[in-house]
């Protein structure tokens, strides 16, 4: 079985658990910060794959992880359960994807703007209600600053990508200027 079906039954079963203990939003934050922390850290991917310490070693570890991150008692049995299982692999993947389907539940588009320098906050009221107005559904906006951009903004909204950057425009007129030759 690959990786992203584990991540997406796993995700899909930590989601039912939430949304049942009516704290689907709450879990999924906590199981992001575990995600991120676990990603992070080199150390801990290696110790959490020895195979030499035992499922009862590995759960120790999740949870004394869990209680120094602040998580709740529903995400630290959940991520027991994967450390117990060995897929502590596909956390991250498990953690995105139940994002995902709680942005879902919760009518909520994640929004990535990427600019060559930090926009200010009228541009962001402006973007949010118009991409509200478009989609229909809550807006949360994540700012990211790329200098390589030049001028312009990146927009992510789901899959599309609308590329409003000085680097696009000059990459779309070298390949027009390729294709002419």
């Amino acid at each position: 079985m690959s990786d992203s079906t584990v991540a997406d039954r796993y995700a899909r079963a930590i989601f039912e658990l939430g949304e049942e203990a009516g704290s689907l939003s709450m879990l999924s934050d906590h199981i992001k910060r575990f995600a991120d922390h676990y990603t992070a850290n080199a150390d801990l991917r290696y110790v959490f794959s020895d195979p030499v310490i035992d499922e009862t070693q590995r759960e120790n570890l999740v949870g004394a992880l869990a209680t120094r991150l602040g998580l709740s008692a529903l995400a630290t049995n959940a991520l027991k359960l994967l450390a117990r299982r060995r897929r502590l692999g596909v956390v991250k993947e498990v953690a995105q994807r139940l994002m995902v389907l709680s942005d879902e539940k919760r009518n909520v588009v994640r929004v990535r703007v990427k600019s060559a320098q930090p926009l200010a906050d009228d541009y962001f009221s402006k973007l949010t209600k118009e991409v509200q107005a478009a989609t229909g559904r809550t807006v949360v906006l994540e700012q990211t600053v790329d200098p390589s951009l030049i001028a312009g903004v990146l927009t992510q909204i789901g899959d599309n990508t609308i590329d409003g950057t000085v680097r696009g425009r000059l990459e779309n007129y070298k390949q027009k200027l390729l294709s002419a030759l």
